[in-house]
């Protein structure tokens, strides 16, 4: 059946974001219709709505949801109503090489769905009557989500839904790079460039995994503050030093393990440079496609360093997000205090600035 939803859309590339009632079609074959509950703002949803992302609009932005599921579409035994879920924007088409070698986040299929469900076409409609595209297969910064079931992962129903919610992206972007990307091994050193949501888990995925020395690196104080909370062991701010990469060697002797989470080519050279011999370092944070970073050459051969990408944390989704939220429910990641804020969806403008002003950890559109 269809649904009118409030949901939140970009118009324009530059524009803020807008709050609209769509019409949201009923799931067709192998397809779920969500009530959402809560939904993150995620820096990603933000370079959607300037370009950086060259997602096309218009488009039902939102990517890290937790819902319910209340309808579901022919062929599906995987899910029923009443089900609670999480949204994933990683689509996965489960045959080529990459999904059956178990890298799903490198699907060679998952082009197919970028802005639309994976059969190329879309559920969501504005009031005009035309299609409206969705970010990353999701478009869950709405009421209600008609989504493919490989979008969707069922999660423990005792979990706060806005808590559940930030497992899909930036808890499992940052632990995930921790965890599955590096694979750091106790006792390591480790510094963390940018200390938003994505980064905050990447200090949490450090102290999980047993680092001895966690570094991070921010320009804001506030947020510093933040990942002492979350398990920082030293702080730099890059304002108080002429050089991150050399305070950091200083401090640590080169660190073993290096994450950028900001997705900018000069802040992956500076975390290159703090990597003590044999280091790695991880790329995080979504750079612009025109983005370039510069580094030593004969660094990678003599200092045996490691530079590698990691997408939503080499995530398999179906798998990890539940033992992510197995850690939570142990007590051994913090989740209740990743969310600064919650705003109804009338206030999403809102907390776009917020995020911008780095004022949350973790901004939250919960939903009635």
């Amino acid at each position: 059946m269809d649904r009118q939803a409030k949901a939140v859309v970009c118009r324009e590339w530059g524009q803020p974001v807008q709050v609209e009632t769509i019409t949201v079609e009923g799931p067709k074959r192998d397809e779920i219709t969500i009530k959402i509950a809560a939904c993150g703002v995620c820096h990603s949803d933000l370079s959607a709505t300037t370009g950086k992302i060259p997602y096309p609009p218009p488009l039902v932005l939102g990517h890290e949801a937790a819902g319910v599921v209340v309808e579901v579409g022919e062929g599906v035994t995987a899910f029923k109503e009443g089900d609670h879920v999480v949204s994933t924007f990683i689509s996965m088409c489960g045959k080529c090489s990459q999904c059956v070698r178990g890298r799903p986040v490198l699907c060679e299929n998952a082009r197919k769905a970028m802005f639309n469900l994976p059969d190329g076409t879309v559920r969501t409609k504005g009031a005009d009557g035309e299609p409206l595209n969705v970010f990353g297969a999701c478009g869950v910064m709405a009421e209600f989500a008609t989504m493919h079931v490989d979008n969707c992962v069922k999660v423990d129903e005792t979990v706060p839904m806005q808590n559940a919610a930030l497992v899909s992206c930036a808890v499992m972007t940052g632990v995930g790079a921790v965890f599955n990307t590096a694979k750091l091994e106790p006792g390591s050193r480790a510094a963390v460039f940018g200390i938003g949501g994505v980064g905050l888990n990447a200090i949490q995925g450090c102290v999980t995994a047993g680092a001895e020395m966690i570094v991070a690196v921010d320009s804001n104080p506030t947020k510093l503050a933040m990942a002492k909370e979350f398990g920082a062991t030293h702080t730099v701010n890059i304002n108080e030093v002429e050089d991150a990469a050399k305070a950091i060697k200083k401090m640590t002797g080169g660190v073993d393990y290096a994450f950028e989470c900001v997705g900018a080519g000069p802040v992956v050279e500076q975390a290159y440079k703090s990597l003590g011999r044999g280091g790695t370092a991880v790329v995080v944070g979504v750079a612009d496609p025109k983005d370039k970073t510069s580094l030593t050459t004969l660094t990678l051969p003599a200092d045996e360093r490691t530079l590698k990408g990691s997408w939503l944390g080499s995530a398999r989704p179906q798998h990890d997000f539940p033992r992510i939220l197995g850690l939570y429910k142990a007590g051994k990641l913090k989740l209740d205090e990743l969310v600064t804020r919650t705003y109804p969806i009338e206030e999403a403008a809102q907390a776009f600035e917020d995020m911008v002003a780095g004022k949350n950890a973790r901004g939250v559109i919960v939903f009635d």
